[in-house]
């Protein structure tokens, strides 16, 4: 796994209780691997947005991935809501995953991550502003 060279986001990954940070860590290589498969995404900037780990491509739309004291065994993957990514994602993986609104995925600590399906999602993601006039995304 690559190292964190941002410092401030290196911080917050230690501040998470560490069954979470070992599904973080995972979840942030998933990005970082997908980003480096995907047509038309040339680089990854890793930084905090609302004081998380965040993800942000010139050509997509940010990532975002969080974990929160109020729900200790969940973690999550965020979306801007205000893009119609989670739409699509329900769209075709309703029985796939859990959707948090119009802005989430949601992983409860002990799911079995479906690898293929979620790096199709990230992808999307990454790549956003150049499919999002397409019906469903281009899926």
């Amino acid at each position: 796994m690559g190292e964190i060279e941002n410092t401030k986001v290196a911080a917050v990954f230690e501040h998470y209780p560490i069954n979470i940070q070992k599904k973080l860590f995972f979840l942030r290589q998933l990005i970082l691997d997908t980003a480096s498969e995907t047509d038309g995404v040339d680089s990854v900037e890793e930084t905090l947005k609302w004081g998380e780990p965040s993800y942000v491509t010139k050509t997509g739309s940010t990532i975002r991935m969080g974990w929160k004291k109020s729900n200790p065994s969940q973690y999550a993957l965020y979306f801007n809501c205000k893009t119609r990514l989670v739409e699509a994602f329900r769209e075709i993986y309703s029985d796939k995953f859990i959707f948090e609104g119009n802005r989430a995925i949601v992983f409860n600590e002990e799911d079995d991550i479906l690898i293929d399906e979620l790096k199709q999602c990230i992808s999307l993601s990454l790549t956003y502003h150049t499919r999002k006039h397409l019906p469903l995304l281009g899926l």
